[in-house]
């Protein structure tokens, strides 16, 4: 099988770095990091990226915007294993104000190797869960979150 080695994809919007240690506790029977794990490092990488993008996670939910996951997916390439270190590369790829999308790679810091790949989308919602458009109740949420994507379009062309 021929070994994948991460490139940034083109072009990058923001783009941030997320360094991480497998755990003990995070490997299967199969002295592997189980499946699961990786949808937990996409989380603890994007809320990373938020912060660094001047978007911290708390201080919206503090203002009464949650964002709660809609669909999350990963594709699996070379196995992590415990101890091995790992950059997780988090993007926003689309953003339309109500509704946005990250992309992941998890490369393996030491080789560049390209261990897993995958994104999640989310909304905006209030406190009683009603969708909620950022460009309206919160524009300077969506001025810094548009900076953040560089202004790419994002659902349905909008």
């Amino acid at each position: 099988m021929e070994e994948l080695v991460y490139s940034a994809p083109e072009p990058v919007l923001k783009e941030v770095v997320y360094e991480r240690k497998a755990n003990y506790y995070e490997t299967d029977q199969m002295s592997i990091i189980h499946h699961s794990n990786y949808i937990r490092w996409f989380e603890e990488a994007r809320l990373y990226f938020m912060d660094e993008a001047g978007l911290p996670y708390k201080q919206m939910e503090d203002d009464g915007i949650l964002i709660p996951v809609l669909s999350v997916s990963a594709e699996y390439k070379v196995s992590v294993k415990y101890d091995q270190k790992v950059l997780i590369y988090v993007w926003l790829s689309k953003f339309n104000g109500i509704r946005m999308q990250c992309g992941y790679r998890v490369v393996d810091k030491e080789t560049g190797t390209l261990c897993a790949t995958g994104e999640s989308q989310h909304c905006f919602v209030d406190r009683n869960f009603k969708p909620v458009s950022l460009k309206k109740s919160y524009p300077g949420y969506y001025e810094r979150i548009k900076a953040v994507t560089g202004e790419r379009s994002g659902f349905d062309g909008k």
